[in-house]
């Protein structure tokens, strides 16, 4: 599958948006970086599934305590409580897209290099689903 050159962009505004994220974070939560960052990644995230698509993504019935967490910890940074702000919104994160995380590990897996960090014995135990590591086990 090729990327449009609008959906390349998004790439490049959704990395650099966790990027000014985390340097927001590490630098004691500075607001200014953390509003930034979640600029970008908005509308990274935008142009890279759509406007449409992404209005019903955040939309669905199932994903608004998600939803209102998430836009709640971003208006909470804007309004000057960071700390605050990112606790909520990593909640709303979480819940919003943490369907992904089994897709991402599976990704990472089959990365040289890291796909052999993760098989490391303790690694392993930790980053293995548990029903998918009994169902190997027998």
């Amino acid at each position: 599958m090729w990327l449009t050159d609008g959906q390349k962009i998004g790439v490049a505004l959704t990395s650099f948006g966790a990027l000014f994220m985390m340097l927001g974070v590490v630098l004691f939560f500075d607001g200014a970086l953390l509003a930034l960052g979640n600029v970008l990644f908005l509308s990274g995230l935008t142009l890279i599934i759509g406007p449409t698509k992404t209005f019903y993504f955040f939309a669905r019935k199932q994903k608004m305590r998600g939803t209102a967490c998430f836009i709640g910890g971003i208006l909470l940074v804007f309004l000057k409580w960071p700390f605050v702000g990112m606790i909520v919104e990593t909640f709303g994160f979480l819940n919003l897209f943490g369907d992904f995380f089994p897709v991402i590990l599976t990704f990472l897996r089959q990365l040289p290099f890291i796909g052999n960090l993760l098989s490391l014995p303790y690694i392993r135990e930790v980053s293995q689903p548990q029903g998918l590591y009994r169902a190997r086990l027998t």
